[in-house]
Formats: structure tokens, sequence, C-alpha cells
């Protein structure tokens, strides 16, 4: 059976037995691993499994070693959680999550971010074929504030009051963004060279930073600032409608968002774009499947 309806994942997924029991198949794929030692010969226990490798000898259940671990919240509830957060466009604020799940929204602030740390791109493959690439930036709505809070001269790609996120978006792939310190030329040329394959078209707008990408890439321009939106397939069209889906989001759900978290909202968006071709029960799969790791209360709020 399905799921690919909030309505289906709450049969499919009724207690903690079902739900650990999906949890082991995603993450062990049938051969059950020892999260201290690797070891693969272990043997299945009342309280969960103990290892017989005689170096360890450790006991473990199948959420030791994942952002479950040592949760006190039901996994059914997890699930709800992760299922919502992966399958609405724009994201869920805590306060609404805390009343779908009935926690508290401090919890429920808890639960998203440790589901956007989930969330998180961590391949090593490099984007290849034709990469769109741009920034933009987060915050700091001059018209929005009362006039004596208004920041001068942080119009355009100022970052007196506003954060830049660069973005690269493989055509037909996947999306990478991420905040940077500043749009200069070490910056964005940096970041792409570490994430970008040798010899790919890079398209761009004139911004002066993208300069010189042309020794390494087959680098194309398009000129905003003379009107030009596409030249045949030569456009940043794409990656554009993702930071609007990234901005109406954040404006529309979140309100606001420090600096400090906002790489994980960039996972989270980006992890949404880079799935929208799948199925719900696939996309939820994938992101439980990305389970490994675990983000600690005291260094969520750590300064």
């Amino acid at each position: 059976m399905g799921y690919n309806n909030l309505i289906d994942v709450q049969k499919h997924f009724p207690d903690e037995t079902v739900c650990k029991e999906h949890l082991a198949q995603l993450r062990w794929n049938g051969e059950t691993t020892c999260p201290f030692c690797d070891c693969k010969k272990v043997y299945k226990i009342k309280s969960g499994y103990k290892c017989s490798n005689p170096k360890c000898y450790k006991k473990f259940t199948v959420l030791v070693g994942t952002f479950f671990e040592n949760t006190k919240i039901p996994l059914s509830k997890w699930f709800v959680a992760i299922y919502i957060a992966t399958s609405h466009k724009k994201g869920i604020s805590s306060l609404q999550l805390s009343k779908d799940i009935s926690v508290t929204q401090k919890t429920a602030w808890f639960m998203l971010h440790r589901i956007r740390e989930m969330l998180k791109n961590n391949s090593s493959k490099m984007l290849s074929g034709t990469i769109e690439v741009d920034e933009t930036y987060i915050g700091g709505k001059n018209e929005f504030k009362h006039i004596d809070k208004k920041v001068k001269k942080s119009q355009g790609r100022a970052s007196k009051d506003k954060t830049p996120v660069f973005g690269m978006l493989q055509r037909d792939g996947v999306v990478v963004s991420k905040p940077v310190d500043n749009v200069t030329k070490a910056t964005l040329q940096g970041v792409i060279n570490k994430s970008v394959r040798k010899g790919s078209t890079v398209i761009s707008d004139e911004w002066g930073s993208y300069k010189g990408l042309e020794k390494r890439y087959n680098h194309r321009y398009i000129f905003h600032n003379l009107g030009e939106h596409a030249i045949g397939n030569v456009h940043t069209n794409t990656i554009e409608g993702f930071w609007s889906l990234l901005k109406r989001g954040i404006v529309g759900i979140y309100h606001s968002v420090s600096p400090k978290h906002l790489e994980k909202y960039c996972d989270e968006f980006s992890f949404r774009y880079n799935t929208k071709d799948y199925s719900e029960q696939d996309r939820f799969n994938k992101s439980i499947s990305q389970c490994s790791g675990r983000l600690k209360y005291n260094q969520l709020i750590a300064q």
C-alpha cells in the first residue's frame, strides 16, 4: 500500500513498531549494521540489537546514530512532521506544525531544524552539463521598515542588512544554494570551481565577479542591465524561479529568518526542489534514508 497523502501516512505508520521496521529497512536494507563499529554480524535481542564483535558487544536500537536518537517524541509524530515538511512546497511554520501534531511550538521548532539538518545534500558529486549561477539577497526590505529603522544605501547588491545567498542549478538536475560572506570574485568563483566540473557550460548575468570563468568553463552571459532575459538557451530563468520559491516561502511562511539558520532553510528548499519529480512516498523515504547524525539543542541555540 502506498502513502501519497497525510491520511495514508498516518494509517501506514500507526505505531512505533511499524515505524522502527520501516526505518530499519531504509537505513540498513535488510543488513543490520552496528552503528559503533560497522560490524554486520548482529543478533536481535528484546531491547533491539547486540553487536557480535568481541571488541564491541554493544547493544543498540535502530535509532542510535540517527537524528531520532534519544528523542521523546513518538516516531509516528516524527514521520507525520517529516511528511508535512517535505511535501509542502513553501514549508510549514513551527507554530502550525505544533498544532498539527500536538506538541509545543518550541518542540516543533526544534523538530523542524532537525529535519532541515537531515535534508542537507552531502553528495560529493560535481555539477556538470549546463549550469545556471546567480546570487540573491535575503532580508532587508526597507519599504516595510519604520523611517527611523531604514538602512541607507542598502539597495541592490549592498549587504548591510541582507544576507547574500549563492546558487548553482544544473539544468535537468539539482540546485545547490548556500549563504556566502560576500559576492566577490574570489568567493563566488571559489564555490563554482569546487562544485562544477571543468569544461561545463556556465551561464550567469553580467555581474563582474563572474568574469574569468571562461578560463575553466564555456561561460555564457545574459545582460540583464540591457533588458535581456533570454537569448535562445542562454538565460538564468530557472534559478531565478528557485529564488522566487525560496523568498515566497521565507516571507509567506517563516516571515523572517536569521542569518545564523539561513543555510538550513536553503537546504530545505533545495531538497524539495531537487525532489519535485518524486512521488510523495519516494520523497518521504529519501528524506528518512538521510537520517544519520544528530543535531542537539545546545548546538542549535549556540551563539
